[in-house]
């Protein structure tokens, strides 16, 4: 038996292309004393501390965990730094979970940020992967031959893309902490932009974010003194398969499926498409919607792209996805796989303002990282787990 978790406390910070106010301690205490005062409690209240960020030279500061310890209130306890790329935010709340559920402790703080506007990112990007020569273009490089193989498989007209962008940059406007509010948005103007890497336009790329997010996870007694209803986590998991290695598919990643294959196995979900009523998942390029929706269980292999095309995952639809506008509205990169989960949880509180689904009780929080091979996921709901 474990302890059930509670998400008690949801704090994230103004998010902006460069967060020239603060220094980096101080837009991870921003983010962490939020959450604080979501949940009513003080620094004295957390027993251990999980962050986690993405590679060191996003900023140019190695090993910043050494003394954002006094920041995050640290200091004499526990404190554990996450590292698995673009899903390290959904990592480091699955860590933190996992603490609670081993009931090593009893409330921890997980929190993950970015200040891209430091380093160079598509610097960062850009390194050169061993045996093959360098693509020297940025994530959009490596992701847009999967989006390629995928409209190849699947006959997807090269309208669903534009559609996902809209639909998420519309769904910002009624998000304050989102990066782009883009009130001229149109699907016209999506299709217009500039061509970065074919078949992805400039409209359907993610931006460079500053930004952090934190989460107060505890458990059942903790969540039973919560000034507001908690969110109960229902199942997570982490996967991961090489970069490279024969038989990968690029567009389906197998990691993917065993992952939410497990989530679903410890929440009893046979029928995610009835019975998750709003999904927040890690879509930097537009096309990565319809992909997931596969890779998830939410449409048949090769059905994805009608699934959005349809509008069912507009925010009045069938199966919201991205309510908050996504990563392609907000990416600090480090923490847009715990942005994912935190506005999961937050739609299941009823705490998601103008943005909020109604009547959500279980949400899926989705983060995928590298070369499309880690990944990391959460179910939450609105009752603690049976049992």
């Amino acid at each position: 038996m474990t302890e059930p978790v509670a998400v008690v406390g949801i704090g994230q910070t103004r998010h902006a292309a460069a967060r020239r106010d603060v220094s980096l301690p101080g837009l991870v205490r921003e983010a962490a004393q939020r959450a604080l005062d979501d949940a009513e409690l003080g620094w004295a209240d957390i027993e251990a501390v999980v962050i986690g960020k993405a590679p060191d030279f996003f900023e140019g500061v190695m090993m910043p965990e050494l003394f954002l310890a006094d920041a995050l209130g640290a200091v004499g306890k526990p404190l554990l730094r996450v590292h698995t790329a673009g899903s390290v935010g959904g990592s480091t709340a699955l860590v933190a979970a996992g603490l609670i559920a081993a009931r090593r402790h009893r409330t921890v703080l997980a929190l993950a940020f970015e200040k891209q506007s430091e380093s160079n990112a598509m610097w960062g990007l850009s390194l050169p992967v061993p045996f093959q020569p360098p693509l020297l273009a940025g994530a959009g490089g490596f992701f847009a031959p999967h989006v390629r193989a995928y409209i190849r498989r699947t006959g997807a007209p090269s309208v669903v893309g534009p559609m996902v962008a809209c639909k998420d940059r519309r769904n910002a406007l009624l998000n304050p902490y989102a990066h782009l509010h883009e009130r001229e948005i149109t699907l016209e103007r999506v299709c217009a932009s500039p061509m970065l890497w074919d078949p992805i336009r400039y409209a359907e790329t993610c931006p460079s974010s500053d930004g952090a997010c934190a989460l107060v996870l505890t458990d059942r007694a903790g969540a039973g003194r919560s000034p507001a209803p908690p969110a109960w986590v229902l199942g997570g998991a982490m996967r991961s398969e090489p970069t490279l290695f024969a038989g990968k598919d690029p567009v389906s990643p197998r990691a993917g499926r065993d992952c939410v294959a497990e989530v679903y196995r410890q929440a009893g979900i046979t029928d995610p498409r009835r019975e998750i009523d709003t999904a927040e998942l890690y879509v930097p390029f537009s096309w990565y919607e319809p992909m997931w929706l596969e890779n998830l269980g939410f449409a048949a292999e090769g059905e994805g792209w009608k699934l959005t095309e349809s509008g069912a995952t507009a925010l009045d639809g069938e199966l919201p996805v991205n309510p908050s506008g996504g990563v392609l509205s907000t990416n600090p990169i480090g923490a847009s796989g715990l942005i994912r989960f935190a506005e999961a949880a937050l739609q299941v509180r009823g705490g998601a303002g103008e943005h909020q689904v109604p009547g959500v009780r279980r949400a899926l929080g989705h983060a995928y990282g590298g070369g499309a091979q880690f990944f990391a996921m959460w179910l939450v709901g609105d009752r603690p787990p049976a049992g």
